[in-house]
């Protein structure tokens, strides 16, 4: 028997809401800056972690299921939660995301966009929503031997959020080998710098999806990101991916 995941639209277990608001948000801004990703550790329990991984067999629970090498993507699968999302699918996605609009917005400035977000989640939804992004775009993943992601980035309609979460729902060592978060950052007229993050089961990492702004000696300048998971060498790896925008 599948455990149970509720679902509704908004609601998150106070815990776990404290467990967001407590992160060093303050880090995390500076390491995006600097790296264009931040890791945030211990942000589920590995119950939680658990749970959600053995929910990927819960057909009602997603609205598609996507074969990575039948597009080209990689090898591996993924599937899209539907709306209503799960508890603690919503919960994460509503709590996570007014820690990163000010980041969000002061990147838009730095890159001059004119594009700013609201303060809360439901107002940036109501805006996908006026412009025909209705299907929800909050994601488990699940790789095996051999699997991979190629690098690429989440991007779904007209409005998109400059940032989105993955949390590892799997144990390093124990569950799985290989299968390294990878994010890639293309800069004008250099080589490509690559940065890996380590992360353990229960851990986050918030990322660029697809531009950052960049210092430069004559103001900001844009760099292009993308992101994928080396390949598996074993076992099974299960991630919750969190994106922000909905998709057409």
């Amino acid at each position: 028997m599948q455990p149970a995941l509720r679902r509704t639209a908004v609601s998150i277990e106070p815990a776990i809401a404290d467990r967001v608001d407590g992160a060093s948000w303050g880090e995390v801004a500076r390491d995006l800056d600097g790296y264009g990703c931040a890791a945030v550790r211990g942000l589920l329990s590995p119950d939680e972690c658990d749970t959600l991984a053995a929910g990927y067999g819960n057909d009602a629970l997603y609205r598609s299921r996507i074969d990575m090498r039948r597009h080209g993507f990689g090898q591996g699968e993924y599937q899209y939660f539907r709306y209503p999302l799960p508890d603690l699918v919503a919960g994460l996605r509503t709590a996570l995301y007014p820690h990163l609009v000010p980041v969000a917005n002061r990147w838009n400035a730095a890159m001059g966009i004119d594009v700013r977000y609201p303060a809360a989640h439901r107002d940036f939804i109501a805006r996908c929503n006026h412009a025909g992004q209705s299907r929800p775009t909050p994601l488990l993943l699940r790789y095996g031997p051999g699997d991979y992601n190629c690098l690429h980035q989440d991007l779904y309609g007209e409005h998109v959020f400059p940032l989105q979460v993955a949390i590892l729902l799997s144990e390093p060592g124990r569950d799985f080998t290989g299968g390294e978060f990878v994010l890639t950052e293309q800069r004008p007229r250099m080589q490509s710098r690559a940065e890996v993050v380590t992360l353990r089961q229960g851990d986050a990492v918030v990322f660029a999806v697809s531009q950052r702004p960049v210092p430069g000696s004559r103001g900001s300048y844009r760099v292009n990101l993308r992101h994928g998971v080396s390949r598996l060498h074993a076992g099974q790896r299960y991630t919750l991916g969190i994106i922000f925008h909905d998709a057409t």
